[in-house]
């Protein structure tokens, strides 16, 4: 079995709402995919590393496009 992400898999839809004025943030993806140019191409081992995540987690960028503000949430995988 394997551990994955129910989010990036579109199995569940995760919903947060902005700190800052209430609206519902969008979800950008994962933090990896932000490092630079090649690391969405990346294995997962090397970029877990990076994101500050545990390994039983998937860390998302969520934005709000009315006031800007960004937050890093980590979802919990699952198995499958």
């Amino acid at each position: 079995m394997e551990s994955v992400c129910p989010v990036c898999n579109c199995l569940a839809s995760y919903i947060v709402k902005c700190h800052s004025c209430g609206n519902v943030m969008k979800d950008y993806g994962v933090i990896q995919d932000y490092f630079d140019d090649y690391s969405p191409y990346l294995d997962r081992d090397i970029t877990e590393r990076l994101d500050g995540a545990t390994r039983n987690e998937c860390m998302h960028v969520f934005f709000c496009e009315i006031c800007n503000w960004d937050s890093r949430i980590p979802i919990n995988r699952i198995m499958m």
